[in-house]
Parts: C-alpha cells; sequence; structure tokens
C-alpha cells in the first residue's frame, strides 16, 4: 500500500496547481498555454470553463490511448477522473476568488502573475514527483514524448507552442480576435519549469522523503 502522505502531497499538489492556473486567468495578461484552448472557447461561446478544461483533458487522455500501450490504458482512463476532478476545483477557485484585473493596475496583475506562475510549478512539482496519476496535460506530453523518442522538456515547448497556435485560431475564426493569449502565456511557458526545477532543486528530496519514496530522487 502507497504511503498516505503521498497521496496527501498529491492531492495538495493538484490544488496548488488549480489555484494558480485560476489566479493566471484571472490576471488579464493570458493564460497558461496549455489550458488556452479551453479558456478561449469558453470566453467566446460563454460557456464553463471548468467543464471546458475537462472536455479537452478528456480529448487528451482519448489521443493517449492511440499512443501508448494496451496494459497502460486503465492508468491512462484513471486519468479522466483526476481532470473530472481537477476542473471542479477550477470552478470552485474561481468561484472564491473575486479579483478582477479591470479594477487593479497593471503592476498588481503582474505581481499575481507571478504568483501564479509559482504557484502553476509548485503544484506540477508536487503532482508529477509522487508518480501517481498524471495530469492529463502532463500526461498527453510524456506519451508524446516517449513516441518520437525526445526528451519532454523539448515536447512540452513544442506542445505549448501548438497549443498557444490551436487558441489563436479558434479566436480569429470565432471571435475576430486573440483570446487568452498575451505576456502572461509567454511568461507561463518559461516560468513554470523555472518553477519546477527551483522547487525540485530545493524541496524534492524532502518531499519524496515525506512521501515514503526516499532514494527516488529523479535525475
Amino acid at each position: 500500500m502507497k504511503h498516505p502522505n503521498r497521496w496527501l502531497i498529491y492531492g495538495l499538489g493538484m490544488m496548488v496547481l488549480a489555484l494558480g492556473i485560476t489566479l493566471n486567468t484571472k490576471t488579464g495578461l493570458g493564460v497558461s498555454p496549455i489550458i488556452s484552448v479551453a479558456y478561449s472557447a469558453a470566453q467566446i461561446f460563454s460557456l464553463n470553463f471548468g467543464d471546458m478544461t475537462f472536455v479537452l483533458y478528456v480529448l487528451f487522455v482519448i489521443v493517449q490511448l492511440f499512443l501508448r500501450s494496451r496494459s497502460e490504458w486503465v492508468a491512462t482512463l484513471l486519468q479522466i477522473v483526476v481532470s473530472l476532478m481537477f476542473s471542479r476545483l477550477l470552478d470552485l477557485f474561481d468561484a472564491l476568488i473575486p479579483y478582477h484585473c479591470a479594477e487593479h493596475s497593471l503592476a498588481a496583475n503582474l505581481v499575481l502573475l507571478v504568483i501564479a506562475i509559482f504557484l502553476t510549478g509548485l503544484g506540477v512539482a508536487m503532482t508529477v514527483n509522487m508518480r501517481l496519476v498524471p495530469n492529463p496535460g502532463d500526461g498527453i506530453v510524456q506519451a508524446i514524448a516517449e513516441k518520437i523518442g525526445r526528451d519532454q522538456g523539448f515536447t512540452k515547448n513544442v506542445f505549448d507552442i501548438g497549443c498557444v497556435c490551436a487558441t489563436v485560431a479558434v479566436g480569429l475564426c470565432c471571435a475576430g480576435k486573440i483570446i487568452g493569449i498575451g505576456i502572461g502565456t509567454i511568461a507561463a511557458m518559461v516560468g513554470v519549469g523555472r518553477v519546477i526545477a527551483l522547487v525540485n532543486h530545493f524541496c524534492q528530496e524532502k518531499m519524496l522523503a515525506a512521501a515514503g519514496m526516499a532514494g527516488r530522487r529523479k535525475v
């Protein structure tokens, strides 16, 4: 049986990640690349952001089924459960945080963006290090990286660029303007990876030890 702290850290990581992504959307400076398509679709068609994120993540899971072997299908399908929980967290934090970027200065929104990027990176580090069920956004990048034989860092960058291009296309075709893409999107593309590296450098060993996974540090 897995150490209970492992599930606790994983669950807290999901909450931190959802909070970071929610704050990123509230800055008005552009959203995280991987959920930008869901955000733009929600804005254009007046749909629920959490619901659209769930739909996007389910699509990510379906794509993974074509990329992974049958022996991995059950574990991959569990990501749908994670997607449902994660999308509800997005809705919860969106409802609980009454922040409107138009009511604040650019400086305040930039500060919020920095906080959002830090929380997003921290949440990713916490969930990925526990090596349980990955967030579909991380799962699809891992699946593609394994399929094409490239490292996850390179694949993540290419995938993010693809998401941004898709978001731009959706916005221009359906609304005649770009929605959800801005300086915050670029900052998230660069900053989240740096935060993950920083958290792992200073905290990964302690995190793994607390989860009963000592000696399993990633290279």
